[in-house]
């Protein structure tokens, strides 16, 4: 007997909570810059990444991605984040929820960050 396929469940991404998933730190002009491992696989980051003189790739968000990484901090809805970037950032930032969902698109793809559903 086939399954009835059941349609895919409608996710509201305004109310997800970005959770990050790596390792990161701020440069000298306040940038914030993303500490991606070279390797994934479990055995080879024991393996080689302590003999390595750069284990990890080093990835610079500009001011407004650095803004908005910062405020990743899991308890901050996609929502708040965005109302918050949009008062400091202003005309900046516009089309504000276009923008936010490409640069979620490609963190999540890159699993730099994980998306959270919340009981709100």
């Amino acid at each position: 007997m086939k399954q009835k396929k059941l349609p895919p469940k409608e996710v509201n991404l305004l109310a997800l909570v970005p959770v990050r998933n790596m390792k990161w730190e701020t440069s000298e002009e306040g940038a914030v810059v993303l500490l991606k491992p070279k390797y994934r696989n479990a055995i080879l980051t024991r393996l080689l990444l302590p003999y390595m003189k750069k284990p990890y790739y080093k990835i610079m968000l500009d001011e407004i991605g650095s803004y908005f990484w910062q405020n990743c901090d899991g308890s901050r809805t996609i929502k708040e984040i965005s109302e918050l970037q949009e008062q400091k950032f202003g005309e900046a930032v516009k089309p504000l929820y276009d923008r936010i969902s490409l640069f979620l698109g490609t963190l999540q793809r890159s699993r730099f960050i994980v998306l959270k559903e919340t009981d709100r």
